[in-house]
Parts: C-alpha cells; structure tokens; sequence
C-alpha cells in the first residue's frame, strides 16, 4: 500500500528480495495505492528481481485518489474495465493472477460491477477474481450471483480487515466465505500496526500514527480496549519468547477460514520479523485467553 510513496524502490527491492526468498509468493496492491505508483514499481521489479511466472499478482480496482487527497469510489463496468487495463500497462503485464473489486458501492447494479469480473476473465486479462471489503450479505449475494449463471467467473477470494482488534467479520463474512468457498485474505492482520505494541507508551516519530497519510487510520485503534489487547498480545509474547507480532500474526493465520493474512510491511526489517512465524503455533491456551480478551468486539 506505501510502495511508491512512502517505501521507496531501495526499501520495495530489498522487501521483494527477502520475501520470495523466503518462499513468499502472493504480491497484493491497487490502482488506489499511491494512484497507480505501487504498481509502478511492483512493475520495474518484476523481471528483475523476481520472474513474473514466481508470483501470485494481485491487484484491485474502484477506489482512485482525488486532487484534493480524497478517495473517489466508482465500481462501474466501464471504469473497472478501464482501471484494469491501466494496471496492466503499469504493471507491464499482460494480465494479473487474482483481479479484485477494492470496495461495495450502493450506486451502481451489483450485477454490473459483476459482469466486470466476467469479462476480465473471459478476455485473459485475470486469471481469477475476488472482492474486497464486502460485508456478510454483500459477500453471499456477489458469490451466489457468480455460480448462478455457468460461466460466470466464480468468486475465488475476499480480503477484509482481521485481527485481534478487528474481529467483526466472524459474525457474518467468514460464515458466508465457509459455505460459499471463497479465500479469505485478511488485511491489517496486525492491527494497523498496534498489535506490535510500538505505541505502547506513545507514538513514534517514524511511525505510520506520526504521519500525515496514516494518522486517523491507525489513530481507530489507539483506544483503551485496544490498549487491554495490546498488553495481552505483550504478555503472552514474553511467556513464550516471541515477539507481539508474531503471536498477533500467527493468531490470525490459524484463524478458520483464513487462506494468508496480507503484510504491509514498511521496512525489510519489519517484513523479515513476519516472515519468521512459518514454523510457529500459538498453544491452544494462549489462543483461548486472546479469544477471550478480545471477545466484546463480537458483541
């Protein structure tokens, strides 16, 4: 999400370099991100440090910046359509492994947007297609309409926010993703960051809370409740000699249901502290006193 704004190509590289090294395969961005500039530079790095046939690429559509630093919000057929072929070029690709709508919108037929999906499908410029940010009922009715119809392109994924300090997608979403076989790929896995218990005792200059882009977006979760998490997530860290974001990364992943939590690391120092829970499994009563800490969320 910050490649090609706030992580530069140096920092993207040696970030590139460490996770498909690591094994790591699936690379997630937007037309959104940056307006366009991340998949700019995912774009200069394939063929270089990584081949294009190594990586799951991943992009999405519907949300745009505006002059003013706003967000605009359009999942239209034709402008879906038209910011997929723009990703393309700027990812120098000629189509991408799973191609998604970023964000539900009321203003436009579900059955338009949809047809979108299909037709990204059926031209070869997608692979496959998935969604983002849909609720409960949003996600069972796009994946109903789907497999209605043969030869419609099936849903195959749905990234949504989910963490420890995150978890109302239990209610509805990952029901409707279990019955309906949809991939969940959860985004801010770590809690905006807070999870890692770096604002513990304030707010670092160089954090993402310190800066102008991100300050609102992880200020929702610099809350008492979270705090409470936080020093649970610290606690059990330092009973097993891990790090906070490990236990809070791991717990996420073993979540039922959940496919690969996405990363969005800023530093290959952060990444490589993620990449080190592949071999980890939190005891199942480190996972019931989470559960219970962070419970009311559900309530």
């Amino acid at each position: 999400m910050t490649w090609g704004r706030d992580t530069d190509e140096h920092e993207a590289r040696d970030q590139l370099v460490a996770f498909t090294e690591a094994g790591g395969t699936l690379l997630d961005t937007a037309a959104g991100y940056g307006n366009g500039a991340s998949e700019e530079l995912i774009g200069s790095l394939l063929g270089d440090v990584v081949g294009r046939d190594d990586v799951v690429l991943a992009t999405k559509a519907g949300i745009s910046g505006t002059r003013g630093g706003g967000r605009a919000y359009d999942v239209s057929r034709g402008h879906l359509l038209r910011t997929l072929d723009a990703s393309l070029r700027r990812l120098g690709v000629e189509h991408v492994d799973l191609w998604q709508v970023h964000i539900w919108s009321d203003d436009v037929p579900l059955e338009e947007t949809l047809t979108a999906l299909d037709l990204a499908v059926t031209s070869g410029r997608a692979s496959y297609v998935g969604i983002s940010n849909y609720s409960g009922w949003q996600t069972a009715q796009a994946a109903t309409w789907q497999r209605a119809v043969p030869g419609r392109a099936v849903l195959a994924s749905t990234q949504v926010e989910y963490s420890l300090l995150s978890r109302h997608v239990e209610h509805e979403v990952l029901p409707a993703c279990a019955a309906l076989g949809l991939g969940v790929l959860p985004w801010s896995p770590l809690g905006r960051g807070v999870l890692t218990g770096k604002y513990r005792s304030g707010t670092p200059s160089d954090s993402r809370a310190a800066s102008r882009h991100f300050a609102s977006f992880v200020g929702t979760y610099l809350t008492d409740r979270s705090a409470g998490i936080v020093e649970a997530v610290a606690r059990a860290a330092e009973g097993l000699g891990w790090t906070p974001l490990e236990v809070a990364l791991v717990w996420v992943r073993d979540r039922p249901g959940v496919t690969a939590p996405i990363v969005g690391a800023r530093t290959a120092a952060q990444l490589q502290g993620a990449l080190s829970v592949e071999d980890l499994t939190l005891p199942a009563e480190i996972v019931d006193a989470l559960d219970d800490v962070s419970g009311p969320d559900l309530a």
